[in-house]
């Protein structure tokens, strides 16, 4: 081949390599709301996993959170720092927040952003148990001081400011999303998805396998999808829906040990406390306060069976309302029962007791319809005169019966005043005689 045709052979190739499209970059998506639990873990792990196996440029974790665990927030934190891709942490969308273990968070991700009008810190870890001993404050100090070394040394190792991250966990400081941009908190402000990977693109960031520039300029974003089990243990760990179960499954035991054999009410309940069981796992339950739940449960009992006049109710009330309020202690980490749920659910539960106190003290009340005390006080027709033992016709069966006084000729109406093993004590009654008419069938006792 000539030097010419070569020459024409390389600008053929040049101009075939300018006009071919780049192959545009894929950015995998995990949006994350709600409490920081064990299932994020999970949920942030797989999402890293994933983006990792499809080759996707980097991942963005859009975030919306009050807080969580503090050993979940450890071991996410950890998983970003050691991403082998770029993770990008942008709180969003508008409202947003990153509050307690999501400051941790932000701060881990290789890239922070933070959309408008939303905000950034309240960090300071606080007391499940909730105790004030001396013993309880210098645990809660060495918590604290463990805390604020752990942010410090994350905010270093990404370059973002030592000393707001600190100050974040110490003194529960909050800012916006302007505020953080400027105190170099997080990075950027990014009004939207696009807007965000626009302004990243070209960005140099460090991962454990070195040097990464970012391609994220008109990248498809792929989100990834969460799976329903992972979707079914997130909702039934957020603390209202694990303390509805728990109610519902108590209720459910009691009614069926109550009432052997209805069988439903002792399923939905044992379901729903094993399901509820599996959720405290996962939760910081305050003991106490689950024992005063439990209280209140043995008093509502207690008030079926003891005449109080309403004390052992109210205090069954007073003790549950108190136990659901303790039942997680942890506020600012998120895990506070809504009162929409407590007032409701106690409201139900009360409800319940005391409809079933109120259809066993009607129940106690009524004369009895079955057995021999039921036949007291029936009317009976005489179908052999009572001279005075004869029979009597009752509900469809022939008695022997004797009357007092007698006689009583047949076709009298008599009225039960007693029974006697197989014999009943009657005596005229009130009205008209009847027409005797021959039964078939009839039976009865004698």
């Amino acid at each position: 081949m000539t030097a010419r045709g070569v020459a024409a052979s390389l600008v053929i190739a040049a101009l075939l390599l300018v006009a071919a499209p780049a192959r545009a970059s894929t950015i995998s998506l995990l949006t994350l709301e709600g409490v920081i639990s064990p299932v994020t873990v999970r949920l942030v792990e797989t999402a890293i996993d994933r983006a990792q196996a499809s080759g996707a440029t980097a991942l963005v974790i859009q975030l919306d959170t009050p807080g969580g665990l503090e050993r979940s927030m450890r071991s996410i934190c950890q998983r970003l720092l050691n991403a082998p891709l770029p993770v990008i942490v942008y709180v969003g969308p508008t409202g947003a927040r990153a509050a307690s273990a999501g400051v941790f968070i932000t701060m881990a991700a290789h890239v922070a952003a933070m959309a408008p009008a939303t905000n950034i810190g309240a960090a300071h870890p606080v007391a499940i148990s909730g105790g004030g001993s001396k013993a309880d404050q210098e645990s809660m100090k060495k918590i604290a001081n463990d805390a604020a070394a752990f942010v410090r040394s994350i905010a270093a190792e990404r370059g973002r400011n030592v000393d707001w991250a600190e100050k974040a966990v110490r003194e529960s400081v909050s800012i916006t999303e302007r505020e953080a941009v400027k105190l170099k908190v997080v990075d950027l402000v990014a009004d939207s998805l696009p807007d965000l990977l626009a302004k990243i693109d070209g960005r140099p960031v460090r991962t454990t396998k070195g040097p990464v520039t970012l391609a994220t300029r008109e990248a498809t974003v792929q989100p990834i999808e969460i799976g329903f089990r992972d979707r079914f243990l997130n909702v039934i760990t957020d603390p209202n829906v694990a303390y509805v179960l728990m109610m519902l499954g108590m209720l459910g035991l009691f009614f069926e040990l109550s009432n052997p054999g209805v069988i439903l009410p002792g399923v939905v309940g044992g379901i729903s406390l094993i399901l509820a069981f599996f959720a405290f796992q996962s939760l910081p339950i305050n003991y106490a306060g689950l024992l005063l739940i439990l209280f209140g449960i043995v008093l509502l009992i207690a008030e079926i069976k003891v005449v109080s006049h309403g004390v052992l109710a109210i205090g069954g009330i007073v003790a549950m309302a108190l136990g659901s309020l303790m039942l997680f202690d942890a506020a600012e980490l998120g895990f506070r029962i809504s009162w929409r749920v407590i007032i409701p659910t106690i409201g139900v539960t009360a409800g319940l007791f005391l409809f079933v106190l109120a259809i066993g003290v009607r129940a106690l009340r009524r004369r009895p319809s079955l057995g021999s005390e039921g036949l007291v006080g029936e009317i009976g027709v005489v179908r052999e005169a009572l001279a005075p033992a004869g029979r009597v016709a009752v509900h469809g069966e022939l008695w022997n019966a004797i009357a007092d006084p007698p006689p009583a000729e047949a076709g009298t109406r008599v009225r039960i005043v007693a029974v006697e093993g197989l014999t009943l004590r009657v005596a005229p009654a009130e009205g008209l005689t009847v027409n005797v008419v021959p039964t078939r069938g009839e039976g009865g006792a004698g």
